[in-house]
């Protein structure tokens, strides 16, 4: 499955060791959301420090995100997992703050521009 948006949110890394083999691990979770008319958002994560490298997402760039969906289950309850093996980046950059031009009083002499 595929997905495309502007990453809005990178949250938090989190590492550990893993309790089965004594390796560590690396995983972080992100916001993407669509840009339509309505937009879809969609929490995601990226497991392991070199495809976290490899995909290399921060907070604005636009990506087209391919991911798995997996279910599993913990004292009686489901939680979906989303699960990004790939991002190919559009590059498309967040836009720029608008320039504004000096504001100058109506009333101000002519003598009294910057320029």
């Amino acid at each position: 499955m595929q997905l495309t948006g502007r990453i809005k949110h990178a949250l938090e890394q989190r590492k550990g060791i893993s309790e089965r083999s004594g390796k560590s691990w690396m995983k972080q979770e992100f916001v993407i959301e669509t840009e339509e008319r309505y937009p879809r958002r969609m929490k995601f994560s990226v497991f392991g420090e070199e495809k976290l490298r490899e995909m290399n997402l921060a907070e604005g760039d636009v990506v087209t995100i391919f991911f798995d969906i997996d279910a599993s289950q913990y004292n009686g309850t489901w939680y979906n997992e989303i699960t990004a093996w790939k991002a190919e980046h559009s590059g498309k950059k967040p836009a720029p703050a608008p320039l504004t031009a000096p504001q100058i009083a109506p009333d101000a002499p002519a003598d009294d521009l910057p320029f």
